[in-house]
């Protein structure tokens, strides 16, 4: 089932399935988000939570007990109940049951609430923790946008900008999409830009950290572009299928990292992990504004 908001500038939808969204239509027509095909990757947007991508053998540490968890747990593949929905906002909620606890052993209800704001779609994630016991968790956002945006454009017209100069450290992946625990400079052009290129994905995603906390997908040629802001989040991944010619990238904001390779996990070592206590609630915002204004 799907769910719905709009205003004059966007059309917004969003599936029950991991509250994951499914469209973002401008009101001149033009589809922002990627729409998903299988030759290169079939989800669209997920929401993440408890943990961001792989764990060392699907596998963790939590209390003591050996646990186990999909790719970016648990939210992606469950039903979210809709909670809310005044036209322009909606919230879907997910809450903890005997089948969750059996890979994440906290009583939990996780919402994913979509605003529009004219041409901004917020993002809120909260996490209430129902449990007796401290939760630690990771948490992300995985939206794919349209590339090219722009009727004769191509993927190397574009490119991603700061909204300011920085100097990111890239986190280091083994071949394997794990952590190898080193940092390199992420060298930008002009001390802001990445021009897209298909063979930055080769070795799969970029994950930065200590960057500016907004990104711009947009090309000079056209003035559709997409800038997604994330205050509160620590990293950001920029990714497609590696050795492809996938005509979309997705920017995205995590709270936390993956598994180091070859050690399986213990949650309440890991340092990037979001800590909560008995009865607490975690809030965080991050936004995807739309430029839509043909040049």
């Amino acid at each position: 089932m799907n769910h719905t908001i709009q205003n004059e500038h966007l059309t917004v939808t969003a599936a029950a399935r991991g509250a994951e969204l499914q469209s973002i239509l401008g009101a001149d027509g033009t589809e922002y988000l990627w729409q998903g095909d299988p030759r290169y990757w079939s989800d669209r947007a997920l929401n993440i939570f408890p943990c961001v991508a792989r764990l060392t053998n699907g596998s963790y540490y939590l209390d003591g007990q050996l646990y186990h968890m999909d790719i970016h747990g648990i939210a992606p593949y469950r039903d979210f109940r809709l909670a809310e929905n005044t036209g322009e906002r909606m919230t879907l909620e997910l809450a903890a049951d005997e089948e969750t606890l059996q890979s994440y052993p906290r009583r939990f209800v996780f919402r994913v609430t979509y605003a529009l704001q004219g041409g901004t779609l917020a993002v809120t994630y909260e996490v209430e923790n129902r449990d007796e016991r401290t939760m630690y968790f990771g948490l992300g956002g995985h939206p794919g946008f349209r590339v090219p945006l722009a009727e004769g454009a191509s993927f190397e017209d574009y490119r991603l900008r700061f909204s300011s100069p920085c100097e990111p450290k890239r986190v280091g992946f083994t071949d394997a999409c794990f952590l190898d625990g080193t940092e390199t400079p992420f060298p930008l052009e002009n001390g802001r830009d990445i021009p897209l290129r298909h063979e930055l994905f080769d070795r799969d995603a970029i994950v930065l950290r200590d960057m500016d906390r907004a990104l711009t997908l947009e090309t000079g040629r056209d003035g559709r572009g997409v800038t997604v802001s994330f205050p509160g989040m620590d990293y950001v991944g920029i990714w497609h299928k590696p050795k492809t010619d996938a005509p979309y990238v997705c920017i995205e904001p995590w709270c936390s990292l993956p598994a180091v390779q070859d050690v399986v996990t213990v949650m309440e070592e890991r340092r990037d992990y979001l800590r909560l206590e008995a009865d607490g609630v975690y809030r965080n915002q991050w936004t995807i504004e739309i430029h839509s204004r043909a040049q």
